[in-house]
């Protein structure tokens, strides 16, 4: 009997909570739905970053952790992490044209295409520049693929087809199927053609492979843009950027005597060579504003009673999109509801029930990031500049856009990490009577869309959590209908906002098991890890040299 003590004790730690054991009185449905009723509000001007309406959100997230009872994260006993940003966005009218056979088209900036620039100058000037299609626009030696083939882009404006060359093709090739690897994001293609010596990318948008429709692109595009501050921006980034539709690709192409579609078959393959759009040129003249601010994440600490230099990570992000052009309905405000004031709420209870509890065993960081919808900007500053060890990081736990729909049967998390934390999250689930579903939707990328991949990158085990489908009233096709509706009405636009129809039940049910999660993780000795197959595997093998 007294020898099977310790072992008894040791499966009871390890049980996942259950919501009647949640301190501070559980999760709390009023608390998240109040939360982003507040930060979605118009008087947070849809919390851009740099703006007032971050001052507004720093404030409430700031003030919110103090009255969960949580201690300032940051370094020096501050609640905020400085991300110095540089910020470039288009200074008055945008002038640009395709010439093709000796013909001027024009092209209307927001319609026809969505132009920027993050190249370390006061204007653009491209004049006549050839345009060059370059397939899916990847270099991946290691996946035997090459679509440069050696080609001269300096001077020319390249067009690039967005995800992978696998997302149309009937069977998995060397890019592991539809479930969309780094190379298919725009993020890739706008880094790799810098690396290519392009003046120029545009990418061919098309609902499907992009995962969104016209209105995000212009939506996102017409924004101020970010990176971080580089003595040697120009390396990084093309004169040009930007998105042009698919119909005015498809006519280039056959005013080039070229066949979209056949050229994006061949573009599928390994063989690809890039191919001039005959004669076709662009033109494209518009004045910069760049400047350097300051932005910043928001951290909270619970420190840990017996491990307290080990750290679990909650995180998510605070911004949105600021505010843009009326809707329909005179709406300019991007309130950011569900994307992701849904996350921010989620960060701000759980620090309020672990306060309330036990401490736990490893310290507990809670974090609202900046500027994810900018680039992951603000987890990638935290991953270069972090206040605890990344070494000694177990775990980060990102979470984003809970569904306001009411409950789900089911959890997911984003993408295919190959990480132990997968399992871990459906064995959590399964004991709460839930289910666990893999991301469905692994052609759109999401893996690489969230803050948890710049922790992914630097090693640390990682994942995004978010709604599943499978509702409890009307199940995964009423779950699906109401995902697509969102993503084709509302993702980045003034629609998404609270309201008064807003039931965040089932946003408390994911909270509960996320708590849970984050407790077991936090009190064990163990390590969550990545999984064979995973590309963050090796780093994390030499970070955890390190660590012993």
């Amino acid at each position: 009997m007294k020898s099977s003590l310790p072992l008894l004790l040791l499966s009871l730690c390890a049980m996942p909570a259950l919501a009647t054991d949640i301190p501070g009185g559980g999760i709390s449905a009023d608390n998240l739905s109040r939360h982003v009723r507040v930060l979605a509000s118009d008087e947070f001007e849809g919390r851009a970053p740099a703006t007032p309406g971050e001052e507004k959100t720093i404030a409430y997230v700031v003030g919110e952790l103090e009255k969960a009872g949580v201690q300032p994260g940051g370094r020096n006993g501050a609640w905020t992490q400085d991300v110095a940003l540089v910020r470039a966005q288009v200074d008055g009218e945008v002038s640009a044209a395709v010439k093709v056979g000796g013909a001027l088209q024009a092209l209307a900036n927001g319609d026809d295409v969505v132009l920027q620039s993050l190249s370390p100058i006061e204007r653009v000037d491209i004049v006549d520049a050839p345009l060059v299609f370059v397939g899916y626009g990847i270099s991946a030696p290691e996946r035997g693929w090459d679509d440069y083939k050696g080609a001269d882009l300096k001077g020319k404006v390249a067009v690039v087809l967005v995800n992978d060359p696998d997302f149309e093709t009937a069977a998995a090739g060397a890019f592991d199927g539809r479930a969309v690897t780094y190379y298919g994001r725009w993020t890739y293609k706008y880094e790799e053609l810098a690396r290519q010596g392009a003046a120029g990318v545009l990418i061919v948008h098309e609902t499907a492979p992009a995962a969104y429709g016209w209105a995000t692109v212009r939506a996102s595009g017409l924004s101020p843009v970010f990176d971080i501050p580089r003595d040697d921006a120009a390396q990084y980034h093309t004169r040009l950027r930007g998105w042009m539709q698919r119909d005015l690709a498809v006519s280039l192409f056959e005013r080039a005597g070229l066949d979209f579609e056949a050229e994006k078959r061949r573009a599928q393959t390994a063989a690809f060579a890039p191919v001039a759009l005959g004669d076709a040129t662009m033109s494209a003249a518009f004045a910069l504003k760049r400047d350097q601010v300051v932005t910043r994440n928001v951290i909270g600490k619970l420190q840990g009673a017996q491990r307290p230099d080990e750290t679990v990570i909650y995180s998510a992000h605070w911004d949105a999109f600021g505010i843009g052009e009326p809707d329909a309905s005179g709406d300019a405000v991007r309130h950011g509801a569900i994307d992701n004031a849904t996350g921010v709420a989620a960060v701000i209870e759980l620090a309020r029930v672990f306060a309330a509890g036990p401490r736990p065993q490893r310290t507990l960081l809670f974090m609202a990031l900046t500027a994810e919808e900018k680039g992951l900007q603000g987890a990638t500053y935290y991953a270069a500049n972090p206040v605890a060890p990344l070494e000694k990081t177990a775990a980060v736990l990102n979470i984003e856009m809970l569904s306001p729909d009411g409950p789900n049967r089911d959890i997911a998390s984003w993408g295919n990490g190959r990480v132990s934390l997968e399992g871990d999250l459906k064995r959590v689930a399964e004991a709460h009577g839930r289910a666990y579903s893999p991301d469905p939707n692994l052609e759109a990328g999401f893996f690489y869309r969230a803050d948890h991949f710049a922790f992914a990158r630097a090693g640390v085990p990682a994942i995004t959590v978010g709604a599943g489908l499978d509702r409890i009233d009307g199940g995964v096709e009423s779950g699906k209908a109401l995902r697509d509706a969102y993503f084709a009405r509302c993702y980045h636009q003034p629609c998404d906002a609270w309201t008064t129809a807003w039931d965040a039940r089932g946003q408390a049910q994911d909270v509960e098991l996320l708590y849970a999660l984050g407790r077991e993780i936090a009190d064990s000795r163990a390590w969550p890890r990545w999984l064979n197959g995973s590309e963050f595997k090796a780093e994390r093998e030499r970070s955890e040299t390190e660590r012993k």
